[in-house]
Formats: structure tokens, C-alpha cells, sequence
């Protein structure tokens, strides 16, 4: 306790006029006016009173509530409070078809193949040959995902610095995060590209799980174009998403931004290998995006180096869906209601809970997805394996 009383001194030494704590100048300590030497004067006199028995300790016990930020609050010469970490744009809506459901219960998508086939050649008086139609159908239901925040009155009295002011901007990047991490799980599993999605049957492997290079990336634009619908017939993908973890930006964009790029091409039997300069057609036909859950969802194997190359949502039938409540498509950022009414009239939604004074955050958030068609996207592990 002596230091309490040593600063005491040193301080009113510098600041004769200091007031008493307790009484009018008490509202300069626990409000923004007054100067820093006054304060502290006051803060001292105070904890000497309570620690000798003079003041009662329960004067003290609004500065034990916010005891959980003690770095915040604490009285020292220079506060600064520092920026939030910048939100990772939105990257899953280049790769998903967005969807509304009107409900809770599971929702069906339903994919008709057949009858597409070329035509077969009809002879005088001969039957038309008939043809086949079949069903696929893909199921999901949205979930909900919520937080809340709670605070005491005091701290956010406390709060010269405005530090909770944003309590809602944070609750809404944390249903933007939920968003882009579950679109991931979609296609993406603890060892790399997920394994009921990308399979041999499916045929969506790149072949030989090549690192991401010009090679390896034609090699995916050609399993890609070389997928076929249930008749055997090509299907159409003029537009394609590269997707690929942090760790790969550099050389995905190394690879799109090129101007020109040496590739090579098959020769005449028993000549020489010949290379070839071209301009970078890959440019106007790929766009990029970085995800960065690759490697958290992929925490065992291959989240550094796997990659993804699909089909635009937008040409047609799309490889994922994601969908949110009808009316509720948006993170929705509630403050609870107080239930307390001043005794003048009036009520402030800081006023807080009428038995502890507490103010609270929520966020609700409705989505759920599934992977569609398989044809649509291809996955390279790029471990050369």
C-alpha cells in the first residue's frame, strides 16, 4: 500500500487543487473530464480510503467488472487502440450457384439427363428408336449458426475508445467466415481435394496430381473439356475458376498475368520435340481466386498444394450450391431489448437488463449447401502422385 500513497504525493505535489473522489469530482474519474494528473490523484486517494477501511469496498467493484481487459482499461499515459485485421474478400459465389429454400426441411435438386444424344438415322417405314431418360437428385437443408456477446454496463461506460463500438461489424465477419469455410468443406476435406466428390469414377482428377504449373494446367482444362454427359456428347464449360490456397498465389498469377508462354508440342514420330512461344490464351479464359480455408480445412495433407479448376457456376448446371432462408439471406445482427423503463420515461438499448445491467450482441445466419455435379470441376492433389 505504500506505493499507492508515495504516488499520492508525487502527484499532488504537481496538482495542489486536487478534488475529493468521492462526492461531485467523483463523476471527473469515471467520465471524460478533468486532467490525467487530477485522475490519477483521485484513483489513488480512493483505493488508499477503501484499502484503510475508510471508503466501503463496494465503491470499488465497478472497476473489478471490466477487470477482463485490463490492458484496455488500464490507467496508463498512451492508449491507442489498434485496427481490425482486414476481411478476406468473399471468393465462395465464383465456384457456387447461390440458391433460396423456404425452409428449414430438405430441399431437392433435381438433374434430368437423356434424350440428347446425336440422332440416329431413320429408314423408310422403320420405327423411330426410342430413348431413355434418367433422374439424379441432391439433397440439403439449411442450418442455423448464431453467437452472442455479452457486456457489462460498466465496460461499455468504461469504453473511452470506442473498442466495442464495432461489436456488430465483427459478429457479421464472423457469418461472412462461416460462409466461405462450410463452401470449402464442400469440395475441400482434412487430406486435399474432398474424396467423395473427386474419384476416379467421376473422373475429375487431373491425371497425375500434377503441382500447379502451365502443364498442369492444361492438363486440367483438357480432363475438363473431356467430360461427357450421360449420352456420351460433350459438354459445353467456356468460362473456368482457378482456385487455388495462399501458398500458390504467386504462381497462378505468374501464370495468368504472363504475356506469352513456351509450351510444347508433339512432333513427328522420330523427330525432335519442339517448343513453341504463344500468346497466353489462358488469360481471357481463366480467372483466379485464393482461398484461404484450403489449408485450414485441409490440415493433414495437401493444403499447400492442391488446386481446383471449375466451371463457372453461371454455364449451366454448377459443381456446388449454396443456399439461405428465403427472407433471411443476410447475417442478421440483433441487440437484445431492454427490459427496463426509466422511471421518467424512455428507454435506451444501452440501458441494459433490468436485474444486471448486462447489454447484449447476437447473430443469426441460415445457410447450407451440396455438392451437384461432379463433371463440372476437376482437383489436382499437386503432389506429383
Amino acid at each position: 500500500m505504500p506505493e499507492f500513497l508515495e504516488l499520492l504525493e508525487t502527484v499532488q505535489a504537481e496538482q495542489a487543487d486536487t478534488r475529493k473522489l468521492f462526492g461531485d469530482a467523483g463523476q471527473a474519474v469515471r467520465g471524460r473530464g478533468g486532467n490525467y494528473p487530477q485522475k490519477l490523484s483521485e484513483a489513488a486517494r480512493l483505493i488508499a480510503d477503501v484499502y484503510t477501511g475508510r471508503k466501503p469496498t463496494y465503491i470499488l467493484r465497478e472497476a473489478m467488472t471490466t477487470s477482463d481487459f485490463p490492458l484496455l482499461f488500464g490507467d496508463i499515459l498512451d492508449r491507442q487502440l489498434l485496427a481490425n485485421y482486414r476481411e478476406w474478400p468473399q471468393v465462395w459465389s465464383a465456384y457456387c450457384r447461390r440458391a433460396t429454400v423456404s425452409d428449414f426441411r430438405s430441399v431437392k435438386r433435381f438433374a434430368m439427363s437423356g434424350a440428347e444424344a446425336v440422332l440416329e438415322g431413320v429408314d423408310e417405314q422403320a420405327e423411330y428408336p426410342m430413348s431413355s431418360m434418367g433422374e439424379t437428385r441432391y439433397t440439403y437443408a439449411v442450418h442455423k449458426y448464431g453467437r452472442r456477446v455479452p457486456f457489462s454496463w460498466e465496460t461499455l461506460i468504461n469504453d473511452d475508445l470506442g473498442a466495442f463500438q464495432d461489436v456488430p461489424a465483427r459478429l457479421a465477419r464472423a457469418a461472412r467466415r462461416s460462409e466461405e469455410k462450410f463452401a470449402t468443406q464442400l469440395h475441400v476435406d482434412a487430406n486435399g481435394p474432398h474424396a467423395s466428390v473427386y474419384t476416379g469414377g467421376n473422373g475429375n482428377i487431373v491425371t497425375g496430381n500434377p503441382a500447379l504449373s502451365i502443364a498442369g494446367l492444361q492438363t486440367a482444362m483438357t480432363v475438363l473439356s473431356a467430360m461427357r454427359d450421360s449420352d456420351g456428347e460433350p459438354v459445353m464449360i467456356d468460362a473456368v475458376v482457378l482456385e487455388v490456397p495462399p501458398a500458390l498465389e504467386i504462381t497462378a498469377q505468374n501464370i495468368l498475368n504472363a504475356i506469352t508462354i513456351s509450351v510444347e508440342v508433339n512432333a513427328a514420330p522420330g523427330t525432335a520435340q519442339q517448343n513453341i512461344v504463344a500468346q497466353n490464351w489462358m488469360r481471357g479464359r481463366v480467372s483466379l481466386i485464393v482461398n484461404p480455408y484450403i489449408p485450414i480445412v485441409a490440415s493433414v495433407a495437401d493444403g499447400n498444394t492442391c488446386w481446383f479448376l471449375h466451371a463457372a457456376p453461371n454455364s449451366g448446371r454448377p459443381a456446388f450450391e449454396m443456399g439461405f432462408l428465403r427472407g433471411h439471406t443476410e447475417p442478421e445482427i440483433f441487440m437484445k431489448s431492454p427490459n427496463a423503463t426509466r422511471v421518467g420515461g424512455g428507454m435506451n438499448p444501452t440501458d441494459g437488463d433490468f436485474d444486471t445491467d448486462s447489454v447484449e450482441y447476437k447473430v443469426r445466419h441460415v445457410f447450407g449447401g451440396v455438392a451437384i455435379d461432379p463433371k463440372m470441376t476437376v482437383a489436382s492433389e499437386g503432389d506429383n502422385t
